[in-house]
């Protein structure tokens, strides 16, 4: 058995400066709806947006979808795990005790505050770089929040308000629920950023294979693709030689 996990945002997708303008890639799009075809294979995306977000983005329905780095998850059939109102009741706790450092940081020239509903994540591309240290007090301030943990990524810094979810406790989470035991069922993870990183190194660690597209991140022993468009080329060869 294979079960292939992808990150959406910068792995099927281009990295864009608006994300809601963020698109299933043409060429990952063909992937994904090629591999649950082949016996062997569940398919499954597993993002830190909101589930209906991702799944207005990924409209297949023979593929799992996980938000919240795998709070939430719909599958094939329509089939929906959620949260529930204590989980809720927690992450509105963990915004609050956020909230003085992300109004600090929205009024920062440059920065952008983007609420994604589980996490948040600060943008400063747009910030001049001699300004960019004079930031970083305020970012690491972040790392701070009790409760919560925060990754760096490309010009970006996503805070996830629960500090043991992460797209590592996703990955477990979703095998668990197939009942999926590598490394005798083979787990193939493709991700982009600081987040993926944590599921791709207990991916390797149980002999699966990862892909860590356009070079934000390096991990030791996962396979380097430019973009999208190479992920889905390296992809589709893989599946193919299985």
């Amino acid at each position: 058995m294979n079960l292939w996990i992808f990150d959406f945002d910068g792995t099927l997708s281009d990295i864009v400066s608006d994300r809601e303008a963020a698109v299933l890639h043409p060429a990952c799009r063909a992937v994904l709806e090629a591999l649950p075809g082949r016996p062997g294979n569940i398919v499954a995306v597993l993002s830190s947006r909101e589930i209906d977000d991702l799944a207005s983005r990924v409209p297949l329905p023979d593929v799992i979808l996980g938000g919240a780095s795998g709070l939430s998850w719909r599958f094939p059939g329509g089939i929906r795990l959620l949260p529930g109102d204590p989980v809720e009741k927690r992450r509105e706790r963990h915004r609050k005790a956020l909230a003085p450092i992300l109004n600090r940081l929205s009024a920062y020239p440059g920065v952008e505050v983007e609420d994604k509903g589980w996490s948040v994540a600060v943008h400063y591309r747009e910030v001049l770089p001699d300004a960019t240290p004079m930031l970083e007090p305020l970012l690491a301030e972040l790392a701070e929040v009790p409760g919560t943990r925060a990754y760096r990524g490309t010009y970006a810094v996503e805070v996830q308000l629960f500090r043991d979810v992460s797209k590592s406790f996703g990955v477990r989470r979703l095998c668990r629920l197939l009942k999926f035991d590598p490394p005798r069922d083979r787990v193939v993870y493709a991700g982009d950023d600081e987040n993926d990183a944590v599921a791709m190194r207990w991916v390797l660690k149980k002999g699966g294979i990862a892909f860590c597209v356009g070079g934000r991140v390096r991990i030791r022993g996962a396979r380097p693709v430019d973009d999208p468009a190479a992920l889905a080329r390296a992809v589709r060869d893989l599946s193919e030689g299985t």
